[in-house]
Order: C-alpha cells, then sequence, then structure tokens
C-alpha cells in the first residue's frame, strides 16, 4: 500500500513538470510558424494576448519580439515604445541583486533574462532604425550615444582579445548616423573605430574583413575633417585608390539588409561520473570531453557517499542551433550601376562565441545545481523516504538548461552606400543563393533623395534554408 501511494504521488507530482517541458522556441512554435509565413500582424496579435508574457521572467523577450513585429509593420513609434520598455527593463536588471542563487537551487529558467550582450546593443541598432525612418536624426544620434555608453561598459567587462568585447557593425552605424548629420570628427572617429576592431577582433573571431564601404567612408571623413596625414595613412595602408576629393554633392542611400534569422537556444546533456575525493570533495569528470570539477560539496560524510553512489549523472546545458541563411548575396541596381551589400556583422556567430566563452561556468553553474539538489534530496529521505524520492523525481523532471534568447533578431546584418542626385529613384534589390536549389528574391525601392541627404533604408529578409 506504501508503495502505490509512493507511486501516486510521484504519478501527480510530475504531471505539471512535463507540461511545462520544452525549449523556450517550442513554447513559441505558434508565434513563430506565423512570423516565418510573414504573417506579422496575426503574429503580434498573439504575443499580444498572452499578458502574462509582459509581467514573466521572460519578459524582456516579449518587449523585443514586439519591437521587432512592430519594426517590421512599419509602425516605428511603437516599435520604440516597445524597444524603450525593453531597455528600462535591462536598466532595471543592472541595480537589483542579481537572482542566481535561485537558479542554482532549482532551475536557471526561474529567474529573470537579462539578455546576452550583444541581445542589448541591438535594441539601440533597431531604435535608431526606427528614429531614422521617422526622419528624427537628433533622437538617432541619441541612441549612438547610449550605444557608446554600452560599448563602454562591454570592453570594461571583458579585457581578452579573444573574446567578444567590442562590436564593430555599431561603430560603422554610429559612423553613418554621425555623417548623415554632416558631424564629420566624429563619424571619422566610429568608422576608425570600426577599422580596428575587424582588423584586430572580427577577422580571428568571425572571419569578417573590414569591408569596401567603411574605408571609403573613413577616408572621406578624414578628408572633410582636414585630417590629411589620415587620408594619405589609411590610403597607404588599404592600399586604395579611392579619392574623397572626387566625390560630387549628392545625395545618399543606405540600405542595411537584415538577412535571415538569428539561433534559436536548445539544450544537450552530458553523462558524468562522479569520483569521491579527500576532503569532502566530489569531482565529476567526462572523459570524452576532458572535463573535471571538483567540488567541495559536504562536511556531510552521508551525503557524499550519497553522491558518490550515484556514479553517473546527466546534466542539461544550453546550446545554440544555427538556422543557416537561405540567401547569401544581395545586389542593388540602379541606373545600370550594381552595388554589391557587404557583411558587418554576424549575429549568428557572435551568438556562439558569447555563449562558448561562458561554457565554463555553464558547467560549473549546472554540475552545483545539480549537487546541491542531490544533497537535499539525500537530507529530505532521512526524514521522509516518500517524500525524499519525490523530490528526486522533481529534481530530474526541473533539470532543464535555460532556452531563452531573442529569435527575432536577423543572422547577420549587410549595408552599401549609394550616391544619387537629387531626383526620384528605383531601386532594384536581389538576393540569391548560391547553392542549390537556387533561389533569389526581389524588391523595388521607390523613393524622392535631396542633395545632401541621407536615406536610410532598411531591407527584411527573414528566409532560412532548413527547418528547425
Amino acid at each position: 500500500m506504501k508503495k502505490k501511494y509512493a507511486r501516486l504521488l510521484l504519478t501527480l507530482s510530475l504531471c505539471p513538470l512535463v507540461t511545462a517541458c520544452g525549449t523556450y522556441y517550442t513554447r513559441l512554435s505558434k508565434f513563430h510558424q506565423l512570423f516565418l509565413n510573414e504573417k506579422i500582424v496575426e503574429a503580434d496579435h498573439l504575443l499580444a494576448k498572452d499578458k502574462r508574457a509582459a509581467r514573466g521572467r521572460s519578459r524582456l523577450l516579449y518587449y523585443l519580439n514586439r519591437g521587432v513585429t512592430h519594426h517590421l509593420l512599419q509602425q516605428y513609434k511603437e516599435s520604440n515604445e516597445f524597444f524603450e520598455q525593453a531597455y528600462l527593463i535591462y536598466q532595471d536588471f543592472t541595480s537589483k541583486p542579481v537572482d542566481e542563487a535561485l537558479s542554482f537551487l532549482i532551475n536557471p529558467t526561474i529567474t529573470e533574462y537579462r539578455g546576452e550582450d550583444h541581445e542589448i546593443l541591438l535594441i539601440h541598432y533597431y531604435k535608431a532604425l526606427n528614429y531614422l525612418q521617422l526622419h528624427d536624426l537628433s533622437a538617432s544620434l541619441v541612441e549612438c550615444r547610449r550605444l557608446n555608453i554600452q560599448l563602454n561598459q562591454l570592453s570594461d567587462k571583458y579585457n581578452s582579445p579573444k573574446k567578444y568585447r567590442r562590436d564593430a557593425f555599431i561603430h560603422v552605424l554610429m559612423g553613418l548616423i554621425y555623417q548623415a548629420n554632416h558631424e564629420y570628427n566624429d563619424a571619422f572617429i566610429a568608422y576608425r573605430n570600426a577599422v580596428e576592431i575587424y582588423q584586430e577582433d572580427y577577422q580571428k573571431l568571425f572571419g569578417l574583413e573590414v569591408p569596401l564601404q567603411l574605408k571609403k567612408d573613413l577616408l572621406y571623413t578624414a578628408y572633410k575633417t582636414g585630417f590629411d596625414d589620415q587620408v594619405t595613412y589609411y590610403k597607404n595602408q588599404f592600399q586604395l585608390a579611392y579619392n574623397p576629393e572626387e566625390e560630387i554633392e549628392s545625395g545618399d542611400v543606405i540600405c542595411l539588409w537584415n538577412n535571415g534569422l538569428g539561433p534559436i537556444k536548445d539544450e544537450w546533456g552530458l553523462n558524468f561520473i562522479l569520483v569521491r575525493g579527500a576532503g569532502g570533495v566530489i569531482s565529476f569528470v567526462n572523459e570524452e570531453l576532458g572535463l573535471v570539477f571538483p567540488f567541495p560539496i559536504s562536511s556531510d560524510r552521508d551525503a557524499n557517499q550519497d553522491l558518490a553512489d550515484l556514479h553517473l549523472l546527466r546534466v542539461a546545458f544550453p546550446k545554440y542551433i544555427e538556422r543557416p541563411l537561405l540567401y547569401e548575396k544581395a545586389t542593388i541596381q540602379v541606373h545600370g550601376a550594381t552595388y554589391n551589400l557587404e557583411r558587418v556583422e554576424d549575429i549568428n556567430a557572435i551568438s556562439f562565441k558569447v555563449l562558448e566563452e561562458r561554457m565554463i561556468w555553464e558547467f560549473s553553474k549546472s554540475l552545483l545545481r545539480v549537487a546541491l539538489k542531490k544533497i537535499a534530496e539525500h537530507q529530505l529521505r532521512k526524514q521522509n523516504e516518500i517524500l525524499g524520492t519525490i523530490l528526486g523525481v522533481v529534481n530530474f523532471a526541473t533539470e532543464r538548461a535555460d532556452t531563452r534568447n531573442w529569435q527575432t533578431i536577423p543572422h547577420s546584418i549587410y549595408y552599401t552606400r549609394i550616391k544619387l542626385p537629387e531626383g526620384n529613384h528605383q531601386l532594384n534589390f536581389q538576393a540569391y543563393s548560391t547553392k542549390k536549389p537556387y533561389v533569389h528574391q526581389t524588391q523595388t525601392l521607390s523613393f524622392q533623395i535631396d542633395t545632401k541627404q541621407t536615406i536610410f533604408y532598411p531591407i527584411h529578409t527573414i528566409d532560412y534554408s532548413v527547418d528547425i
């Protein structure tokens, strides 16, 4: 009878936990399906109905996703309201004690999602884009200053050149906006910083070279600022014959192509054997990967023995899954000329790099979490075997990796600058794949431009090559 009662309690305790299983991506599967089918209005309405999400532990992602949907719907003012709310939530996180202790006891998903470093930077990218579409250049410059603060905090946080510690594209974006406002000195500094980061960081970390257009923009702003020695220096460094003095007064179109979708977080498990050592130390060992994590678990000899007797333990960790690009290249044709869009940011690669950099911490945190759970289970078993068994089942069912991330951001960002005379123009955008099956997408962009005016034109293609 006692065993039957225990089995009943186990079943009842497990039911709600099973329904809560699944990654963050699968829990939002209906939204993602609508989003991928470009039913953006329906996707946003689905988000809007979820009032709990706006107040829950993943509320940052709720506002980020709604910022993206409204941006794609060209509702730029509303989009910025959502992004500003996301920014305020992030700011609130920085002023509150970190609730990491809770994730050691149960599960990291019970903590507030605080965003990855590159995700926070992208808030300001989208806000700046929105302001530019609203023809509010001064507000976009405010976002530039916010971006600069975030970049300084990122540099202070990481010192190693092997880490993602500086963002080249964000400096490019700041330069483009400063140049559009004819603030050539600030634009030159931003472009120079971007070139340095591409050369010292991005080439090694992500395989991205200095874009040709960035080289031209750096030379042009150096010339406009009167830094003739810098013009000569960078022309020699780039081995570029470009002459900024030959630039005619015209209007500029900056096309920013947001291509594909960033990766999604999933989870994976690793098996560890437990090796008991001296002084109450338990070592988690994975021979396949050569991982050894020693922990001074407890002075309780029985608790250590209980852990050691397990011999084998499976622990969940987060991982990224790439959504490969469908379109690898894009061009813009206008008045018989063709302009190539150059990749300036690989958000997919940055995401993988950021997670890789902290995997040792993720390993340590997850293993300690499981160890603490087992200690608590052992202590409860000594008082009540049935309750201890139930806690063991609950611990097993709640051992999940944190799979939350911003899943509506681009895979990569590209750009080009097109100089055009005053008047009405039509640009033909073509994105295409270089691998079979060959696919392409065409868009026609129409607008009017004035001399010395800069128009920022964002283009979005959210397709990717395989289903997740």
